[in-house]
Protein backbone atom coordinates (compact mmCIF):
# COMPACT_ATOMS: atom_id res chain seq x y z
CA UNK A 1 0.00 0.00 0.00
CA UNK A 2 1.37 3.58 -1.12
CA UNK A 3 2.30 5.26 2.49
CA UNK A 4 2.20 8.87 3.54
CA UNK A 5 3.77 10.22 6.36
CA UNK A 6 2.07 13.33 6.45
CA UNK A 7 -1.84 13.27 6.88
CA UNK A 8 -4.22 16.21 7.60
CA UNK A 9 -5.15 17.35 10.78
CA UNK A 10 -3.19 14.56 12.28
CA UNK A 11 -5.29 11.28 11.95
CA UNK A 12 -3.08 8.47 12.66
CA UNK A 13 -2.75 5.61 10.86
CA UNK A 14 -4.45 6.92 7.79
CA UNK A 15 -2.01 7.01 4.37
CA UNK A 16 -4.37 8.85 2.22
CA UNK A 17 -4.99 12.26 2.39
CA UNK A 18 -8.64 12.17 0.81
CA UNK A 19 -9.74 9.34 3.19
CA UNK A 20 -8.35 11.63 6.39
CA UNK A 21 -9.93 14.27 5.36
CA UNK A 22 -12.87 12.45 4.94
CA UNK A 23 -12.79 10.99 8.20
CA UNK A 24 -12.21 14.55 9.71
CA UNK A 25 -15.45 15.74 8.17
CA UNK A 26 -17.27 12.89 9.86
CA UNK A 27 -16.09 13.45 12.87
CA UNK A 28 -16.69 17.42 12.81
CA UNK A 29 -20.27 16.75 11.49
CA UNK A 30 -21.63 13.68 13.40
CA UNK A 31 -25.43 13.78 12.63
CA UNK A 32 -27.98 12.52 14.27
CA UNK A 33 -27.39 8.28 15.33
CA UNK A 34 -29.12 5.31 13.05
CA UNK A 35 -31.82 4.76 16.44
CA UNK A 36 -32.63 8.88 15.96
CA UNK A 37 -32.96 7.75 12.04
CA UNK A 38 -34.62 4.99 11.73
CA UNK A 39 -34.55 2.47 8.59
CA UNK A 40 -36.74 4.37 6.62
CA UNK A 41 -34.35 7.85 6.62
CA UNK A 42 -30.98 5.64 6.21
CA UNK A 43 -32.16 3.76 3.23
CA UNK A 44 -32.94 7.30 1.42
CA UNK A 45 -29.77 8.09 2.40
CA UNK A 46 -27.89 5.11 0.81
CA UNK A 47 -30.38 5.55 -2.14
CA UNK A 48 -29.04 9.45 -2.31
CA UNK A 49 -25.40 8.08 -2.34
CA UNK A 50 -25.38 5.46 -4.63
CA UNK A 51 -27.28 7.78 -7.57
CA UNK A 52 -23.72 10.28 -6.55
CA UNK A 53 -21.43 7.59 -6.59
CA UNK A 54 -19.81 6.94 -10.70
CA UNK A 55 -20.94 4.32 -12.55
CA UNK A 56 -18.86 1.16 -12.74
CA UNK A 57 -17.52 -0.47 -15.70
CA UNK A 58 -19.21 -1.41 -18.43
CA UNK A 59 -20.20 -4.93 -19.03
CA UNK A 60 -21.13 -7.53 -21.90
CA UNK A 61 -24.74 -7.36 -19.89
CA UNK A 62 -26.43 -6.24 -16.66
CA UNK A 63 -29.94 -6.94 -16.23
CA UNK A 64 -32.42 -7.55 -13.35
CA UNK A 65 -34.24 -11.24 -13.19
CA UNK A 66 -36.10 -12.61 -10.52
CA UNK A 67 -35.76 -15.92 -8.95
CA UNK A 68 -38.43 -18.80 -8.53
CA UNK A 69 -39.52 -17.10 -5.13
CA UNK A 70 -39.98 -14.02 -6.61
CA UNK A 71 -36.42 -12.06 -5.09
CA UNK A 72 -35.42 -9.64 -6.98
CA UNK A 73 -31.66 -10.09 -8.32
CA UNK A 74 -29.12 -8.36 -10.68
CA UNK A 75 -27.21 -10.60 -13.34
CA UNK A 76 -23.31 -9.35 -14.02
CA UNK A 77 -21.25 -10.73 -16.87
CA UNK A 78 -18.10 -9.26 -17.81
CA UNK A 79 -18.18 -11.63 -21.42
CA UNK A 80 -20.70 -13.47 -23.43
CA UNK A 81 -19.00 -16.75 -22.38
CA UNK A 82 -19.65 -18.69 -19.20
CA UNK A 83 -17.38 -17.73 -16.50
CA UNK A 84 -17.85 -18.89 -12.73
CA UNK A 85 -20.81 -18.39 -10.80
CA UNK A 86 -20.74 -15.78 -7.38
CA UNK A 87 -24.32 -14.94 -5.22
CA UNK A 88 -22.94 -11.47 -4.10
CA UNK A 89 -24.90 -10.34 -1.15
CA UNK A 90 -24.70 -6.72 -0.22
CA UNK A 91 -23.71 -4.77 3.41
CA UNK A 92 -25.96 -2.66 4.95
CA UNK A 93 -25.93 -3.13 8.86
CA UNK A 94 -29.25 -5.80 7.25
CA UNK A 95 -31.04 -3.00 7.69
CA UNK A 96 -30.17 -0.96 4.39
CA UNK A 97 -28.44 -1.72 0.87
CA UNK A 98 -29.91 -2.70 -2.14
CA UNK A 99 -29.22 -3.79 -5.78
CA UNK A 100 -28.53 -0.02 -6.86
CA UNK A 101 -26.20 0.62 -3.56
CA UNK A 102 -23.78 -2.00 -4.76
CA UNK A 103 -23.86 -1.39 -8.40
CA UNK A 104 -20.68 -0.23 -8.66
CA UNK A 105 -18.99 -3.00 -6.35
CA UNK A 106 -20.77 -5.47 -8.33
CA UNK A 107 -19.96 -4.40 -11.72
CA UNK A 108 -16.29 -4.21 -10.62
CA UNK A 109 -16.37 -7.75 -9.06
CA UNK A 110 -17.49 -8.92 -12.51
CA UNK A 111 -14.78 -7.37 -14.52
CA UNK A 112 -11.76 -8.08 -11.93
CA UNK A 113 -12.29 -11.24 -10.62
CA UNK A 114 -13.92 -12.21 -14.27
CA UNK A 115 -16.64 -13.72 -12.92
CA UNK A 116 -20.71 -13.95 -13.49
CA UNK A 117 -22.22 -12.34 -10.43
CA UNK A 118 -25.69 -12.44 -9.15
CA UNK A 119 -26.39 -9.78 -6.94
CA UNK A 120 -29.47 -10.62 -4.38
CA UNK A 121 -32.07 -8.17 -3.03
CA UNK A 122 -32.52 -10.20 0.11
CA UNK A 123 -35.50 -9.26 2.60
CA UNK A 124 -34.18 -6.90 5.29
CA UNK A 125 -34.93 -5.79 9.15
CA UNK A 126 -36.61 -4.86 11.04
CA UNK A 127 -39.60 -5.83 8.63
CA UNK A 128 -37.83 -9.17 8.11
CA UNK A 129 -35.60 -9.83 11.14
CA UNK A 130 -32.87 -12.85 10.99
CA UNK A 131 -33.64 -15.53 9.56
CA UNK A 132 -35.08 -14.29 6.22
CA UNK A 133 -31.67 -13.03 4.71
CA UNK A 134 -30.39 -16.12 5.37
CA UNK A 135 -33.13 -18.25 4.04
CA UNK A 136 -33.06 -16.08 1.24
CA UNK A 137 -29.40 -16.43 0.40
CA UNK A 138 -30.01 -20.18 0.63
CA UNK A 139 -32.41 -19.87 -1.83
CA UNK A 140 -31.20 -17.94 -4.23
CA UNK A 141 -28.14 -20.19 -4.15
CA UNK A 142 -30.03 -23.06 -5.25
CA UNK A 143 -32.03 -21.36 -7.52
CA UNK A 144 -28.62 -19.95 -9.10
CA UNK A 145 -27.04 -23.38 -9.54
CA UNK A 146 -29.91 -24.91 -11.43
CA UNK A 147 -29.89 -22.10 -13.81
CA UNK A 148 -26.35 -21.71 -14.52
CA UNK A 149 -26.32 -22.77 -18.21
CA UNK A 150 -29.25 -19.83 -18.82
CA UNK A 151 -27.27 -17.08 -16.68
CA UNK A 152 -23.66 -17.16 -17.93
CA UNK A 153 -22.25 -19.23 -15.01
CA UNK A 154 -19.83 -22.41 -15.26
CA UNK A 155 -22.21 -25.21 -15.37
CA UNK A 156 -18.95 -27.50 -13.67
CA UNK A 157 -17.99 -24.77 -11.55
CA UNK A 158 -20.64 -23.98 -8.86
CA UNK A 159 -21.57 -20.54 -7.12
CA UNK A 160 -19.06 -19.17 -5.08
CA UNK A 161 -20.83 -16.67 -2.13
CA UNK A 162 -19.65 -13.29 -1.47
CA UNK A 163 -20.74 -10.51 0.53
CA UNK A 164 -19.40 -7.52 2.59
CA UNK A 165 -19.81 -6.58 6.18
CA UNK A 166 -23.53 -8.23 7.25
CA UNK A 167 -23.21 -9.77 4.07
CA UNK A 168 -20.26 -11.48 4.70
CA UNK A 169 -22.06 -13.06 7.67
CA UNK A 170 -24.99 -13.96 5.60
CA UNK A 171 -22.53 -15.50 3.24
CA UNK A 172 -20.87 -17.64 5.87
CA UNK A 173 -24.32 -18.51 7.80
CA UNK A 174 -25.81 -19.22 4.13
CA UNK A 175 -22.86 -21.66 3.56
CA UNK A 176 -23.38 -23.78 6.42
CA UNK A 177 -27.00 -24.11 5.46
CA UNK A 178 -25.93 -25.08 1.99
CA UNK A 179 -23.01 -27.13 3.40
CA UNK A 180 -25.45 -29.52 5.34
CA UNK A 181 -27.50 -29.78 2.28
CA UNK A 182 -24.77 -31.31 0.33
CA UNK A 183 -24.46 -28.46 -1.99
CA UNK A 184 -21.15 -26.21 -0.77
CA UNK A 185 -19.93 -23.15 -2.30
CA UNK A 186 -17.47 -23.05 -4.58
CA UNK A 187 -15.59 -20.78 -2.63
CA UNK A 188 -16.09 -17.68 -0.37
CA UNK A 189 -15.10 -14.27 -0.70
CA UNK A 190 -15.75 -12.25 2.89
CA UNK A 191 -14.93 -8.20 2.83
CA UNK A 192 -14.90 -6.85 6.50
CA UNK A 193 -17.66 -9.28 7.56
CA UNK A 194 -19.52 -8.97 10.97
CA UNK A 195 -19.07 -12.22 12.20
CA UNK A 196 -19.99 -11.51 16.17
CA UNK A 197 -23.45 -10.20 16.59
CA UNK A 198 -22.56 -9.92 20.34
CA UNK A 199 -20.00 -7.45 19.33
CA UNK A 200 -17.86 -8.34 21.93
CA UNK A 201 -14.26 -8.47 20.24
CA UNK A 202 -11.83 -6.02 21.02
CA UNK A 203 -11.56 -3.88 18.16
CA UNK A 204 -15.76 -2.52 18.71
CA UNK A 205 -13.86 -1.00 21.87
CA UNK A 206 -10.93 0.66 20.05
CA UNK A 207 -12.44 1.36 16.73
CA UNK A 208 -15.55 2.07 17.70
CA UNK A 209 -16.04 6.01 17.85
CA UNK A 210 -14.95 8.13 14.68
CA UNK A 211 -13.29 6.06 11.52
CA UNK A 212 -16.58 5.89 9.90
CA UNK A 213 -18.89 3.49 11.27
CA UNK A 214 -19.45 3.77 15.10
CA UNK A 215 -20.49 0.72 17.37
CA UNK A 216 -23.74 2.25 18.72
CA UNK A 217 -24.88 2.91 15.33
CA UNK A 218 -23.68 -1.08 14.32
CA UNK A 219 -25.42 -2.24 18.06
CA UNK A 220 -28.50 -0.90 16.67
CA UNK A 221 -28.13 -2.70 13.55
CA UNK A 222 -27.90 -5.90 15.22
CA UNK A 223 -30.96 -5.10 17.51
CA UNK A 224 -33.20 -4.44 14.03
CA UNK A 225 -31.53 -8.48 12.86
CA UNK A 226 -31.82 -9.96 16.11
CA UNK A 227 -34.06 -8.12 18.59
CA UNK A 228 -33.73 -11.35 21.25
CA UNK A 229 -30.13 -10.05 22.78
CA UNK A 230 -29.58 -13.54 24.15
CA UNK A 231 -30.10 -15.48 20.72
CA UNK A 232 -27.16 -12.71 19.51
CA UNK A 233 -24.24 -15.65 19.99
CA UNK A 234 -26.67 -18.62 18.39
CA UNK A 235 -24.45 -19.96 15.68
CA UNK A 236 -27.72 -19.47 13.08
CA UNK A 237 -26.79 -15.64 13.49
CA UNK A 238 -23.30 -15.13 14.58
CA UNK A 239 -20.80 -16.51 11.78
CA UNK A 240 -17.92 -16.88 14.80
CA UNK A 241 -19.88 -19.38 16.81
CA UNK A 242 -21.34 -21.28 13.97
CA UNK A 243 -20.49 -25.08 12.56
CA UNK A 244 -17.71 -24.25 10.11
CA UNK A 245 -15.91 -27.44 9.18
CA UNK A 246 -16.81 -28.38 6.00
CA UNK A 247 -16.55 -24.77 4.59
CA UNK A 248 -14.91 -23.82 0.96
CA UNK A 249 -11.61 -21.98 0.30
CA UNK A 250 -12.25 -18.72 1.41
CA UNK A 251 -10.69 -15.36 1.10
CA UNK A 252 -11.20 -13.15 4.08
CA UNK A 253 -10.45 -9.13 4.12
CA UNK A 254 -10.25 -7.16 7.02
CA UNK A 255 -9.44 -3.52 7.17
CA UNK A 256 -6.93 -2.13 10.36
CA UNK A 257 -9.28 0.71 11.46
CA UNK A 258 -12.42 -0.83 11.16
CA UNK A 259 -13.96 -1.55 14.26
CA UNK A 260 -15.35 -5.64 12.69
CA UNK A 261 -11.49 -6.12 12.50
CA UNK A 262 -10.81 -8.47 15.25
CA UNK A 263 -14.00 -10.75 14.94
CA UNK A 264 -13.15 -11.01 11.22
CA UNK A 265 -9.93 -12.05 12.47
CA UNK A 266 -11.07 -14.36 14.70
CA UNK A 267 -13.01 -15.74 12.32
CA UNK A 268 -10.72 -16.91 10.14
CA UNK A 269 -8.64 -18.24 12.84
CA UNK A 270 -11.50 -20.55 13.55
CA UNK A 271 -12.04 -21.80 10.35
CA UNK A 272 -8.45 -22.40 10.03
CA UNK A 273 -8.76 -24.64 13.37
CA UNK A 274 -11.64 -26.40 11.49
CA UNK A 275 -9.74 -27.58 8.39
CA UNK A 276 -10.87 -24.58 6.09
CA UNK A 277 -8.17 -22.97 3.72
CA UNK A 278 -8.51 -19.45 4.09
CA UNK A 279 -6.09 -16.57 2.91
CA UNK A 280 -7.00 -13.54 5.23
CA UNK A 281 -5.81 -9.87 3.91
CA UNK A 282 -5.43 -7.07 6.17
CA UNK A 283 -5.58 -4.18 4.43
CA UNK A 284 -3.44 -1.25 6.73
CA UNK A 285 -4.82 2.01 6.87
CA UNK A 286 -8.08 1.39 6.06
CA UNK A 287 -12.17 1.50 7.22
CA UNK A 288 -14.65 -0.28 7.11
CA UNK A 289 -16.73 0.13 3.68
CA UNK A 290 -13.56 0.36 1.91
CA UNK A 291 -15.05 -1.29 -1.39
CA UNK A 292 -17.88 1.55 -1.76
CA UNK A 293 -14.41 4.26 -1.02
CA UNK A 294 -12.49 4.10 -4.20
CA UNK A 295 -14.28 7.47 -5.57
CA UNK A 296 -12.57 8.96 -3.00
CA UNK A 297 -9.76 7.51 -1.63
CA UNK A 298 -6.78 5.98 -4.04
CA UNK A 299 -5.77 3.41 -1.00
CA UNK A 300 -9.24 2.18 -0.76
CA UNK A 301 -9.62 1.56 -4.40
CA UNK A 302 -6.06 -0.11 -4.74
CA UNK A 303 -7.37 -2.14 -2.24
CA UNK A 304 -10.91 -3.55 -3.84
CA UNK A 305 -8.42 -4.51 -7.19
CA UNK A 306 -5.95 -5.96 -5.25
CA UNK A 307 -9.08 -8.13 -3.35
CA UNK A 308 -10.88 -8.52 -6.59
CA UNK A 309 -7.56 -10.28 -8.35
CA UNK A 310 -7.20 -12.58 -5.32
CA UNK A 311 -10.72 -13.90 -5.45
CA UNK A 312 -10.33 -13.88 -9.56
CA UNK A 313 -6.77 -16.92 -8.56
CA UNK A 314 -9.03 -18.56 -5.93
CA UNK A 315 -11.82 -19.02 -8.31
CA UNK A 316 -9.05 -20.43 -10.90
CA UNK A 317 -8.10 -23.16 -8.53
Amino acid sequence: MPSNDSTPDGIEGIHDDQLARWLLSIRRESGPSNRELGAEELRAASRSRGVSRPRGPELAEVRDVSTDDGLAARLYRPVSEPRPAVLYLHGGGFVMGDLDSHDAICRRLAQTADVTVLALDYRRAPEYPAPAAVDDAVSAALWFVRNLSNLGGDVDGGVALAGDSAGGALAVLAAVRLHAQHQTPSCLLLAYPNTDMTLSQQSVREKGKGWGLDAEDMRWFIEQWVPNGEQRADAAVSPLFAKLSGLPPTLLATAEHDLLRTEGTALAARMRAHGVNVEHVEYSGLVHGFLGLGQLSPVAAEASQDLFERFHRLTRR
